[in-house]
């Protein structure tokens, strides 16, 4: 049974010419998801540049770069629903300068979408954004082996790649891996299944992210609230009240519940969750509420309200798989902020342990200077204690991102180990 509130968040992933916008734009088309006023537009633009018909990329590629050069540089976000679910598309770009923009486009999606030029198999651009979506926890791949046209629709060629991804996705940590033979230009089984390959039985492209099991993505074991402000109102009806507001990292939290305030280690009850309408008997990811409890306890920003028998790591010292994002390379144990939930606080990079190259995905140990778009495994010392879970159990407390104090830039953001 599909929740049809249920929202799928995915991203997509390829090679420059492998056609990411191509196809997004055939999913918009197809499923009559597009504006006039945008389709009109699309057309006349199409026409000056002498298309016959319309170009699909262009619903994708909005910035004037991006349509003179034909590539995607930005993450594009585009939103689009079903009967069945509503959609969230992160277009992603292809080319290595911009790893830090993929990382950024997938850091919070359910399912990637990885296209695969028919004609050149698995290259190393696919090697590297299959890692990064393992890097990232992204529970499903989905390999879109395009432009089948071009190589006359051959269930040859498609098993081909398949071999391929599949021996070198042997060494990722990804569970769900799905391959369909595409071709976006022409819309084969991307919304409405291909007569062209009557080999192919699986179903097409939107009927695969219709039906996808995501309620299962989110971790409902480890109960995490993160408060993020302290209500107190002052009108006379509720002097008395004092709750805690933030959302649901995870797990399910109810009236009643025994719990523990970190870092403090205080202990007390639930004793309600309340949301914008009114008392709920429970409360699970990704709902916003306030949370009053049984103790008069002292609790702020930053706080983490958990379970008592189901507490995360409390550490100073955290491992983190970190991709730099600035254009100015990390300074050696320079301080600063680390924002981790709702908590802030200031931070050191005490070292550098090993960088991956993207291309070869091999460790370096020599090289630790961290420069943009670099992913590598550093050592980080903060000034207080985290609430910490890691990246591969829990994505939201599993997170932190560093800010450089002086300009208040993000520079880099990580996944706790």
């Amino acid at each position: 049974m599909i929740d049809n509130n249920q929202l799928l968040r995915f991203t997509t992933a390829g090679s420059v010419d492998d056609g990411k916008s191509t196809l997004i734009g055939r999913l918009l088309y197809d499923s009559k998801s597009i504006f006039e006023d945008q389709l009109e537009a699309i057309e006349t633009t199409s026409k000056r540049k002498g298309h016959d018909g319309v170009d699909l990329a262009l619903f994708t590629d909005g910035l004037r770069d991006e349509r003179e050069q034909g590539i995607t540089i930005d993450v594009a976000y585009r939103y689009f629903t079903t009967p069945k679910r509503k959609f969230i598309i992160a277009d992603t770009p292809g080319h290595i300068q911009y790893t830090r923009n993929m990382v950024t486009g997938a850091s919070t999606a359910n399912a990637a979408i990885i296209l695969v030029d028919a004609r050149h198999g698995v290259i190393e651009q696919t090697k590297r954004h299959s890692f990064i979506a393992s890097l990232l926890q992204i529970p499903h791949v989905i390999v879109c082996i395009n432009k089948m046209d071009l190589v006359d629709h051959s269930e040859e060629a498609y098993n081909k790649v398949i071999n391929q991804f599949e021996e070198f996705s042997s060494k990722l940590l990804v569970k769900d891996i799905r391959f369909i033979p595409i071709s976006a230009l022409n819309g084969d089984n991307v919304v409405n299944r291909s007569e062209n390959m009557p080999w192919y039985q699986g179903a097409p492209l939107l009927h695969t992210l219709e039906t996808l099991h995501i309620s299962s993505d989110i971790n409902k074991v480890d109960a995490r609230f993160p408060v993020q402000t302290v209500l107190r109102p002052q009108s006379e009806a509720h002097r008395d009240y004092r709750g805690y507001a933030g959302r649901v990292a995870s797990g399910v939290l109810r009236p009643g519940d025994e719990v523990t305030v970190l870092p403090s280690g205080f202990t007390s009850q639930i004793k309600s969750i309340d949301t914008f309408n009114g008392e709920v008997e429970e409360a699970f990811a990704p709902m916003s509420v306030s949370i009053t409890l049984e103790d008069d306890i002292d609790v702020g920003r930053g706080d983490m309200i958990v379970r008592s028998n189901n507490t995360p790591d409390t550490s100073q010292d955290i491992e983190v798989m970190l991709c730099w994002l600035h254009n100015s390379p990390a300074k050696p144990r320079a301080k600063y902020s680390i924002r981790h939930t709702s908590n802030d606080q200031k931070a050191m990079i005490k070292e550098v342990v090993y960088k991956y190259d993207i291309n070869t995905l091999e460790r370096q140990t020599e090289d630790k200077t961290l420069t943009m778009n670099d992913i590598s495994k550093v050592r980080i010392r903060t000034t207080k204690p985290l609430m910490i879970d890691s990246y591969r159990e829990n994505r939201t407390t599993g997170s932190i991102i560093l800010v450089d104090d002086t300009t208040n830039e993000t520079v880099a953001a990580g996944m706790i180990v």
